[in-house]
């Protein structure tokens, strides 16, 4: 057993990069120490274990600097993980403002077509033009977006994204595009081409951070539509599959109201 230890002292030493002259006499033989005077003898099992002392202390100060960086990480992971659930949390009441501004922009969306429709037929200055592609999808998808989002011109916004969708297919705004397509026709009170671009994000785009939003979405419009079973089924299939998301603490609050 002794044998095997001083093996295995003497290995640990090259790996941490510890070896020193002293390491020799630290894995000798203690068989080699029958020869020789009594003094030599003790002399010699005294470097032995002095040297196996050395290592050993070596080994716990490795150990120790170990557990201290294992101590920081974990202090960071700690940190990183609050940090996390500080943005899910904000992520969470955004999401419950945005559906309640949808709420209430789908009751006065009417009210705001008729209001821009009087304004273009009394000439005003903000007449809305669907300006054209630039042919750079990055730029074309933020033109969508200032549209509906700064300029409030919806059914400008609402050509700007369908002509994206169909010239770039293989973008990765598409499942947004889509989305802002299902949001921009429930707030003109649209609920069934609503439906139908929310759906698409759920079918076409399920692994989107869009997806469990549209298919709560598609369960809202289930439930003003008054097909409340199908609505809960929808809000259950949100639960079911986007556990963690936000979409899933509001269909929780739905499925128990």
């Amino acid at each position: 057993m002794n044998s095997n230890f001083r093996c295995h002292v003497f290995s640990l030493s090259l790996l941490i990069g510890v070896a020193a002259p002293w390491a020799a006499a630290a894995q000798a033989p203690i068989s080699h120490v029958g020869s020789g005077s009594l003094e030599e003898r003790v002399t010699l099992l005294e470097r032995i274990s002095n040297a196996q002392g050395q290592l050993l202390n070596q080994l716990q100060q490795q150990l120790s600097e170990n557990q201290h960086d294992i101590d920081a990480l974990r202090g960071q992971i700690q940190e990183n993980q609050y940090q996390l659930n500080q943005v899910v949390e904000r992520q969470r009441q955004i999401y419950q403002q945005m559906d309640n501004l949808s709420q209430g922009s789908a009751q006065v969306g009417g009210v705001t077509d008729e209001a821009a429709v009087a304004g273009t037929s009394n000439g005003s200055t903000s007449t809305s033009v669907v300006p054209p592609n630039q042919g750079d999808e990055n730029s074309d998808y933020n033109t969508a977006v200032s549209l509906a989002l700064e300029k409030k011109q919806y059914d400008p916004a609402i050509s700007a994204f369908q002509s994206f969708v169909k010239q770039y297919p293989k973008s990765t705004y598409q499942p947004n595009a889509n989305y802002w397509l299902g949001q921009l026709f429930y707030n003109k009170g649209k609920k069934d081409d609503a439906a139908y671009y929310f759906a698409v994000v759920v079918k076409n785009y399920a692994k989107s951070p869009k997806a469990p939003d549209a298919m709560y979405k598609v369960g809202i419009i289930m439930q003003e539509k008054g097909q409340a079973d199908k609505a809960k089924a929808v809000f259950q299939q949100v639960i079911k599959q986007y556990p963690t998301s936000a979409a899933a603490a509001l269909a929780k609050s739905r499925v128990a109201g």
